[in-house]
C-alpha cells in the first residue's frame, strides 16, 4: 500500500478592488500597451484598507473546504505560504486557523516568496506520508500591494493581492504514476542571488517593512532556466515526461516567462493554465489561485496530470507533479 496526498478541494479569493493597467498611466511613465506587451498583465486586485493577508487566506480556505465537503474541525494541519503576513508574529496561519473556526491541530507559515506554495505543498505531502497529518489545508495568500514602491514602474505594475487554497487528504494508491495525488516534488534554493529579488527592509535590519526591489532581466534569465529544470527533475522522479503532462500550472509572474518555460518543456501553450492577465503576480497565491480558476473553467479534471513550478526571492524554486 502506498499513501498519497490527494487534492480533495480547491478555492480562491480576490479582493473586490480591480486595478487596470490604465490606473498607472497618470502617475508613471507607462501605458497599458507597455505593460501588456512586456508582462501579459491587464489588471490585478488590491486589498482594501484594513483587509489583511489572513483575511484573504481565510476566505480562500473556506471556499476550498466547501469544495471538499470537509469541515474545518476535520483538518489536522494548516500551512500558509506568504511573505506578507499580518504581523511579524504570530503567524498568518494561526490567524487563519482562528478565522475559519479550526480549534484543533496546528498551523504555521512557510516563507519562500513566490515559490512558497510549492514549498508548502511539499511540506504538507511529507506530513501526510509520514502519518503526522491526515488532512492538510495548504494556503497561499499575499497582500503585495503593501510592499510596492509605486514610483518604480519596473515592479509596481507586476503584482497583485489574492489567495488560493487546497485541501489535501491521505488516500491509498497503487504506488504507480497512475495514482491520484502528489507524485513527486523538487525543491531548490541558492542564497547567492539575494540581490536579484528582495525587500529592502526587515525587523533585524532597518526595523521597517521596506519595498520590493528586483533586477528584472536577471530574474527572467534565472526563471526560464530553473523552472524548466525543476519541472523536468520532478517528472523524472515520478517516472514521467513532458509528453505525459495534461496541464502546466505555473507561477503567474510574467507571460513571457510562462511561454518560454513551456517551450523548454515542449508543452504547447494550449496545455498551460494562464491567469496572469487577470491577477498579475500574486506571489505565493498565484499557483493555488490558478488551480482554482483552472478547475472552475473546466480545464482541470479528475485524473489530469499537473506540473506546478515557481521561483521567488532567495532565489528559491521548485515544482510539484500531481494527478488531480
Amino acid at each position: 500500500m502506498t499513501i498519497r496526498a490527494v487534492v480533495r478541494g480547491v478555492g480562491h479569493y480576490l479582493p473586490e478592488r480591480v486595478v487596470p493597467n490604465a490606473e498607472f498611466e497618470d502617475r508613471l511613465d507607462t501605458t497599458d500597451e507597455w505593460i501588456r506587451s512586456r508582462t501579459g498583465i491587464e489588471r490585478r486586485h488590491f486589498a482594501a484598507e484594513g483587509e489583511t493577508t489572513s483575511d484573504l487566506g481565510a476566505k480562500a480556505a473556506l471556499a476550498a473546504l466547501k469544495d471538499a465537503g470537509i469541515a474545518a474541525a476535520e483538518i489536522d494541519a494548516l500551512i500558509v505560504a506568504t511573505s506578507t503576513a499580518d504581523y511579524t508574529f504570530p503567524s498568518a496561519a494561526t490567524m487563519v486557523q482562528d478565522k475559519i473556526g479550526m480549534r484543533g491541530g496546528f498551523a504555521f507559515d512557510v516563507q519562500a516568496v513566490c515559490a512558497g506554495f510549492v514549498f508548502a505543498l511539499a511540506n504538507a505531502n511529507a506530513m501526510i506520508l509520514s502519518g503526522q497529518a491526515k488532512r492538510v489545508l495548504v494556503i497561499g495568500a499575499e497582500t503585495f500591494s503593501r510592499i510596492l514602491d509605486f514610483t518604480d514602474r519596473g515592479t509596481c505594475v507586476l503584482f497583485g493581492d489574492g489567495a488560493g487554497a487546497l485541501v489535501l487528504e491521505a488516500a491509498e494508491g497503487g504506488g504507480t504514476s497512475a495514482d491520484r495525488g502528489i507524485l513527486a516534488t523538487d525543491l531548490n534554493s541558492d542564497g547567492r542571488h539575494r540581490e536579484l529579488l528582495y525587500v529592502d527592509g526587515g525587523v533585524s535590519t532597518t526595523q521597517t517593512t521596506g519595498h520590493l526591489r528586483m533586477q528584472g532581466n536577471q530574474v527572467f534569465r534565472h526563471a526560464v532556466e530553473k523552472l524548466a529544470a525543476t519541472a523536468h527533475a520532478a517528472l523524472d522522479k515520478a517516472g514521467l515526461s513532458g509528453a505525459d503532462v495534461d496541464w502546466i500550472v505555473p507561477h503567474q509572474a510574467n507571460l513571457r516567462i510562462i511561454t518560454a518555460t513551456a517551450q523548454r518543456m515542449q508543452v504547447p501553450m494550449e496545455r498551460v493554465v494562464v491567469t496572469v492577465q487577470d491577477h498579475g503576480n500574486t506571489s505565493a497565491a498565484s499557483i493555488p489561485l490558478a488551480l482554482s480558476v483552472g478547475k472552475a473553467r473546466g480545464q482541470i479534471k479528475e485524473g489530469d496530470l499537473l506540473v506546478t513550478e515557481a521561483i521567488g526571492g532567495g532565489l528559491s524554486w521548485g515544482s510539484v507533479v500531481l494527478r488531480w
